[in-house]
């Protein structure tokens, strides 16, 4: 990603110009714009500052653009977005996911969001509020906010 270079072509061909034609790249690979860009785009900044953003991230990842549409889907699964389950899922497929690949990133999503629930619930229950430490470190601790 040359960030010189589109933001020359932003400044010369104005931010309005830009979003209508990154909406239309978007419609032409993956056959329809999700919600959220058409809203973003009323506010042309907004479209193309998260459109950079989400490329920059993208195009230097060391994953394939496969794993990254699997992964994105199982974040979408497991935040209960259907719209973005349904845009990944036809995103991997197009980068050449199969169906049980699909499956098992929602499978894999499912059983961690299940973790989470299960995790919250069983502190409210013993009555322990969790402490950042606790969450990022997890019971392998020799102490912790409980031993206190």
């Amino acid at each position: 990603m040359d960030f010189e270079k589109i933001l020359t072509r932003i400044v010369e061909r104005g931010s309005d110009t830009i979003a209508e034609e990154l909406l239309r790249e978007i419609e032409s690979e993956y056959g329809r714009v999700p919600l959220i860009f058409e809203r973003m785009a009323e506010r042309p900044e907004i479209l193309i500052s998260h459109l950079l953003y989400k490329g920059a991230v993208v195009e230097t990842s060391q994953l394939e653009p496969k794993t990254i549409e699997l992964i994105s889907l199982a974040v979408g699964a497991a935040l209960k977005c259907n719209h973005c389950v349904e845009y990944h899922m036809q995103s991997a497929m197009a980068k050449g996911a199969t169906r049980a690949e699909i499956l098992e990133a929602i499978l894999i999503a499912g059983m961690l969001a299940n973790s989470a629930v299960l995790a919250d619930a069983y502190r409210v229950v013993n009555g322990s509020a969790p402490c950042p430490s606790c969450d990022i470190n997890g019971t392998g601790l020799k102490k912790t906010c409980s031993d206190k």
